[in-house]
């Protein structure tokens, strides 16, 4: 069930929903969602991918209908999917006209009032009086400038006449958004709007959010801008219950409630799991006694000894009993990221680039030397070069000018930014011709890493083809190949890429403590407030 006001709802506006319950092809998606939002709430939410975000989205959105459960709303909505379709006769002032038409409506109340009121029309001063309060509070005037504010601020195109058909989608994304931000929506439902935005566009993003007197639903990977905006976190991530949480104080406080959810998870599964054990290992003791403390030997305490046999039963039917009793009730709790022990080569150089560029793609020399232990970020604008240089100093591709030297003994590995065409090979076979191709080219001292203990891949993930994993789980078996080679060297292009924001704080935490030396190139604004003190390289 849905409501929505008519005229803007301000202070009013509010959006509740409660039990939401969706399934897709039989797999449950929104298992129990409640929420609530209110005029100057900013909701992130947030979870691993096909936790259902998205959908969560288009239900409260009202573009998907929710099994069971009920949405209500209160107040004009704006809704910015990660997707816009495309009318190829539609222009961008087709598309400014559409997200302003609560404003355009106002407005032409507005004027039909006054000019009732001119002609002196009876009840013209109560509905003139209604049409401005609407208009004051939609601030109607001045949407058009606030769209054209926006457009500037995420370097989107501001001419009105350009069809949609030949923008990007980058492009029309900007324009759209920009649209939402100026049309001045009680309630603003955001799926990744941080998506095709650069440093300015995400800056001005940011600062209209929290000006927002609104309320604000936002789904988000950017660790910075739930930092920055969010007043409180859905979780749709599986919990000990099965049902989504909702943690207040921010985005800080989703993090330490989150983690000390998980540690009393853990606790209470260990602790069921070894009591478990330790009723298994009783009747595994009582059966033994029944099968062999009974029987007398020969000659000697024949009566005493057979007279034992029936304690010894019931002692194993109560065992028996007390097993099946036993109710193992907390799931087994998410995967949790373990860094393997990557490789230490102390003392003596590992990788050094002297003046190297690259024709067309890294055209001022750059150079670096790397140590065990070391740390370097290399940043810069889109095209600066940064990948480029990954790959040099990968070895991937060969300088145009200057050199490239690494130590023989030392292993290089390299998370690139795009990940390869993905195979009909299981997740595991992948894995393991990977490590394969390590040891037998000598590249690989030591046992290799299973791929289950990394905490990477859920289990049942591990025998499915890589081809039909997502996008997120195919980066996270991209990085567990290159941790496989226990590196000396470890390169991460763009690591946060597609990851949920947990995995990046638990690989955050495990790149500061590891012994080998770690590049980084990056853009992503929390991951570059982590490492705010490790050394910068600019492109």
């Amino acid at each position: 069930m849905s409501i929505r006001t008519e005229l803007p709802a301000r202070a009013r506006a509010h959006l509740t929903a409660t039990g939401l319950h969706l399934a897709r092809g039989g797999r449950p998606v929104l298992t129990g969602v409640d929420l609530a939002v209110s005029a100057g709430d900013r909701l992130g939410v947030v979870g691993d991918n096909g936790a259902g975000k998205t959908t969560l989205i288009q239900v409260l959105a009202g573009k998907l209908t929710a099994d069971r459960g009920t949405v209500h709303r209160v107040g004009s909505t704006g809704v910015a999917d990660q997707e816009i379709p495309v009318d190829p006769a539609r222009t961008v002032g087709d598309l400014i006209d559409l997200e302003l038409t609560e404003v355009r409506r106002v407005l032409r109340e507005l004027d039909a009032a006054t000019s009732e009121l001119v002609e002196d029309r009876p009840g013209a001063d109560e509905r003139y009086a209604g049409a401005l309060a609407a208009a004051e509070s939609l601030n109607a005037w001045d949407a058009d400038r606030q769209v054209e504010i926006s457009l500037a601020a995420l370097g989107a195109v501001d001419d009105r006449d350009r069809p949609l058909a030949t923008l990007s989608v980058g492009q029309r994304y900007r324009v759209r958004l920009a649209c939402l931000l100026g049309a001045g929506h009680d309630l603003l439902l955001l799926d990744e709007p941080t998506n095709h935005l650069d440093s300015g566009g995400l800056d001005h993003l940011t600062a209209r959010l929290r000006e927002h007197p609104g309320g604000v639903v936002l789904v988000s990977h950017d660790r910075a801008l739930l930092s920055d905006v969010v007043t409180a976190v859905l979780d749709l991530e599986p919990s000990r219950d099965g049902r989504p949480r909702v943690y207040g104080g921010g985005y800080l406080g989703y993090q330490q409630g989150h983690q000390a959810e998980r540690e009393r998870w853990e606790h209470e599964y260990r602790a069921q799991q070894r009591e478990h054990q330790r009723l298994a290992d009783d009747l595994s003791a009582a059966q033994n006694r029944l099968s062999t403390g009974w029987r007398p030997e020969k000659g000697t305490g024949k009566h005493t000894r057979a007279t034992r046999a029936p304690g010894l039963v019931r002692a194993v039917h109560r065992r028996q009993e007390d097993l099946a009793a036993h109710r193992v009730d907390v799931p087994p709790p998410p995967l949790r990221f373990r860094a393997p022990e990557l490789g230490n080569l102390p003392g003596v150089p590992l990788l050094r680039a002297d003046e190297v560029t690259l024709r067309g793609r890294l055209a001022h020399p750059r150079s670096a030397l790397l140590q065990s232990g070391d740390r370097l970020v290399i940043t810069g604008r889109n095209g600066a070069g940064k990948s480029s240089l990954m790959a040099l100093l990968a070895g991937a591709v060969e300088p145009t000018s200057g050199a490239v030297q690494r130590k023989p003994a030392a292993r290089v590995a390299w998370l690139s930014q795009e990940s390869p065409a993905p195979s009909r090979r299981s997740a595991h076979q992948a894995y393991e011709a990977a490590v394969a191709e390590l040891v037998t080219s000598g590249r690989l001292d030591g046992g290799p890493v299973p791929l289950s203990e990394l905490g990477l891949l859920p289990s049942a993930a591990l025998g499915r083809p890589v081809a039909e994993l997502s996008v997120g789980q195919q980066r996270r078996l991209q990085l567990a190949i290159a941790l496989a080679a226990r590196p000396h060297v470890l390169l991460l292009d763009e690591p946060t890429n597609h990851l949920s924001t947990r995995l990046v704080d638990e690989l955050t935490e495990a790149l500061a403590a590891t012994s080998a030396a770690v590049v980084v190139a990056t853009h992503d604004r929390q991951l570059l407030r982590d490492t705010a003190d490790w050394p910068r390289l600019r492109l």
